[in-house]
């Protein structure tokens, strides 16, 4: 099984759509080279996403969701969301320090920061302390201003124009 040389820092930040579909596209390309990827969603969960029906299907390819599929708006936020998120970064924090996969994908873990559910230095000494083989990619919006500093790679999805301000809904197979 290859490993890579060296594993970068990747951040997919910003108000714009598409961060979630970069990281799976990047795990899909990774699977189509042998690469294994781990990939772990913050506040997902219970939510029929698409992505879901054939994630399963790809070789090297692991996701688990930790979270309740909804909107989080109470401050401070609910024990249940908390809950949920410090198992999800405490996967994350074995399965990188394990070294067995050679991707890790933490998506929405910006916002699960933002929101307070985790902890911004416990993200930190992850990101500071993974094995040098490990690409680690962060996605969701807010992204704090030392995580940028410490990544590789930031790339920033911004909104120019979205079908949602016209009053379109969410799209089965778009959207989700």
């Amino acid at each position: 099984m290859p490993k890579l040389e060296k594993g970068l820092v990747q951040v997919y930040t910003g108000n714009g759509k598409g961060k979630t579909s970069a990281a799976f596209g990047l795990a899909l390309r990774a699977t189509g080279r042998g690469l294994k990827v781990f990939m772990i969603q913050f506040i997902k969960g219970g939510f029929d996403y698409g992505e879901l029906h054939i994630i399963d299907r790809l070789p090297n390819v692991t996701l688990k969701a930790f979270g309740r599929g909804k909107f989080i708006t109470a401050k401070p936020p609910e024990k249940k969301d908390v809950d949920l998120a410090n198992e999800g970064l405490q996967l994350a924090k074995d399965i990188i320090e394990s070294g067995e996969y050679d991707i890790v994908i933490l998506d929405e873990i910006n916002v699960a920061v933002d929101l307070k559910l985790v902890d911004l230095g416990e993200v930190l000494d992850l990101v500071r302390n993974k094995p040098s083989h490990v690409e680690l990619v962060l996605t969701g919006r807010n992204a704090p201003e030392q995580l940028i500093q410490i990544a590789d790679l930031v790339t920033e999805m911004k909104e120019v124009k979205h079908p949602f301000n016209k009053g379109y809904q969410s799209r089965k197979g778009i959207e989700y």
